[in-house]
């Protein structure tokens, strides 16, 4: 597994979005993606801090379905 290094939650949104995923709506400091694939929809949620801890980082890909290395391809 490679070693994901800490990003902020709007680079961890941007990386998403390289990935296909869409800003549904957003509620204070919290934003909701999905994304369409051929299994039915995909979504997760992604807090808008400064700093991502590791182990948050790790339930958001977990949530959707992006495995560590694809996400640092998009970073």
């Amino acid at each position: 597994m490679p070693k994901l290094r800490r990003v902020s939650g709007e680079e961890a949104i941007r990386a998403l979005e390289r990935l296909g995923f869409v800003r549904v709506r957003q509620r204070g400091s919290h934003v909701v993606l999905k994304k369409q694939t051929p299994e039915g929809a995909v979504g997760c949620v992604v807090p808008l801090h400064p700093e991502l801890a590791i182990g948050t980082l790790r339930g958001i890909l977990r949530q959707a379905r992006v495995t560590p290395e694809e996400f640092m391809r998009n970073l």
